[in-house]
Formats: structure tokens, C-alpha cells, sequence
């Protein structure tokens, strides 16, 4: 296992008021100060690799992924295609192993006045054969490279909950289509993530960790609001700041010799939840999870 965090506390991609302020290089430079070997992609990164290789290898960081929308469901396959191969490219070049895909026809995460679970969308059955039958194609073009897609259940999108998980998995096949665990986004739908994990461990090849505010959470669907509103009050917080319980959640990843990626990935806003601060104390809190003889193999010791 391997631990990175999200550039999203600093700058948020959906929101980018929000960490506005905050540059490319302190993103980076405090991540590895945290004690992370690894990052996602934010939108203030170069997307040259030479030029992101030379600012990343300079303080130990290795790019784990990076978010990729397609919209299988709502447009031609072959938009989707070409804009999936240029991004494969551009991940491949910098040495990644998976590519995290997430379906964004109908979805409602990134509007600001759309409710979060009311409006959920729900695909229709021919939506279904469009989005596996795509996501089974993009997974052939990831193994062009020698790597493989990981999909991201995700709120406000037509797979999010356990029922859309399953059916996501039993319609597609496991050589073609990874499967990405994301701890937040499964207790905020109310989910099960250990369910959901010893179910599909065999499938998951990517991990994000994020922990949630239950206060928060049951304001967000009290009150009707959407999940940008909700990123904005805070319901995502970095793991042993929420409510969830990671101590099961990390023996059945490392029961299962789960090997890749666990990415701490909590998008709060930085002018409240300051963006080193957390990443710190996640980090410590996820070395406090680990078996003694491992954590000063993975996370720089205290």
C-alpha cells in the first residue's frame, strides 16, 4: 500500500473560489511535508509531464491518478473516447497505474442549487447497456498502456448506492472494469463500506479516504441541498475527524493484501479547514490504523 492526498483541500476543482489563493507549489510541497508519497491531479497542476516529473520528483511524490468524466450515456461514445486517450496519454507519461472514471451524464454534483439526493439521477436500462458497454471499451484502450480503469461511485451521479454499485459490477467484466472505494461518498449515501469492500475486493484497485461530519450530512438532506453546498459546509473531513469507524475498514483492505493507492481526499474549504493541517492529521491518524511493523514502511514516522 501507498498513500497519497488530493490537491482538492487545497483548490477545489468543481468550486476554484474556494482555495483560489492557494498555489501549485504549496499544494505539493505540503502534501509531502504531511508525509504523503503520492497525489491526484488538481486543476493548477502543469500538464506537461516533463514539467510536473521535475516539481513532484523534487519532494517525493508519485502521481497515484487523476479524475476522468465521461459521459457515456449522454453523448457519442467517440467524444468520450478521445478525450479518455488523451488523458490515458498524459497519465501514462507520468507513470500511473489506473485511471479513476466516473459517469457525469445526468449528474448533479457540480450544480449549486440542485439537491443532492432528491435529484439524484437514475439511468434508464438503456443507459445502462450505453454505460457498460463503454466503460468496458475504455477499459480495452487503458490496457493499450498496460493499465486499468477504476470506476468512481460518486454522490449526485446514476451510480451511487449499493444497488447501482452491484449492478454496475455484475454487467461488467472484471478483466476490463476496476472498481474505486471511496469511503465518504459511501457513508454520506448510507451505504455499507465494508460491504461493500469484502464484496468487491477482488475488483478494487484504487481507495479514497474521507471521513464525514454526520451533523452535516443530515443537514445536506434535511434542507434539501446540493452537494456542492454541502462540500462547502463541510461534511467531507479527513479520516479520525468524522464519524466513521476506519479501524475495520483498514484491517479488511490489508486482510485482502489490497496493494495500491489509499488516497486521503477530503474537499473542505481552506479558508475554514486549513489544507495542511488536515492532511496532517489524517495522515496520523491513518498511521495509528497500521500494523506497527508497516507504518515506517508507508507514512513517515512522527
Amino acid at each position: 500500500m501507498k498513500f497519497g492526498c488530493a490537491p482538492i483541500a487545497w483548490t477545489n476543482d468543481d468550486m476554484p473560489e474556494l482555495g483560489g489563493e492557494n498555489t501549485f507549489e504549496q499544494c505539493i510541497s505540503e502534501m509531502a511535508l504531511a508525509g504523503y508519497t503520492g497525489t491526484e491531479i488538481g486543476n493548477k497542476y502543469p500538464r506537461d509531464p516533463e514539467t510536473l516529473k521535475n516539481y513532484l520528483e523534487l519532494r517525493n511524490l508519485q502521481v497515484a491518478s487523476a479524475w476522468f468524466s465521461a459521459l457515456l450515456t449522454t453523448k457519442p461514445f467517440e467524444e468520450t473516447k478521445q478525450a479518455f486517450i488523451e488523458h490515458r496519454d498524459f497519465l501514462h507519461a507520468m507513470g500511473a497505474k489506473v485511471i479513476v472514471v466516473s459517469e457525469q451524464g445526468h449528474s448533479v454534483q457540480g450544480q449549486m442549487d440542485t439537491p443532492v439526493f432528491k435529484e439524484k439521477p437514475v439511468f434508464t436500462d438503456a443507459e445502462w447497456v450505453k454505460l457498460t458497454q463503454g466503460l468496458e471499451a475504455l477499459g480495452d484502450l487503458a490496457h493499450e498502456k498496460g493499465m486499468e480503469i477504476v470506476y468512481h461511485h460518486h454522490m449526485g451521479t446514476g451510480v451511487q448506492t449499493t444497488a447501482e454499485i452491484e449492478r454496475l459490477m455484475e454487467n461488467t467484466s472484471p478483466e476490463k472494469v476496476s472498481l474505486l472505494f471511496d469511503t465518504g461518498h459511501l457513508v454520506f449515501s448510507g451505504e455499507d463500506p465494508i460491504e461493500i469492500y469484502r464484496k468487491y475486493q477482488s475488483r478494487i484497485k484504487h481507495v479514497h479516504f474521507k471521513d464525514i461530519r454526520e451533523t452535516v450530512a443530515k443537514e445536506v438532506k434535511e434542507n434539501q441541498d446540493s452537494f456542492l453546498t454541502g462540500v462547502k459546509k463541510g461534511v467531507f473531513t479527513v479520516p479520525g475527524d468524522g464519524i466513521i469507524d476506519f479501524a475495520p475498514i483498514m484491517k479488511a483492505i490489508t486482510e485482502s493484501g489490497y496493494k495500491g493507492w489509499i488516497v486521503v481526499e477530503a474537499e473542505q474549504d481552506p479558508a475554514k479547514a486549513n489544507p495542511f493541517e488536515y492532511a496532517l492529521k489524517g495522515r496520523k491518524y491513518i498511521e495509528q490504523l497500521m500494523p506497527q511493523n508497516s507504518r515506517s514502511k508507508n507514512l513517515v514516522s512522527k
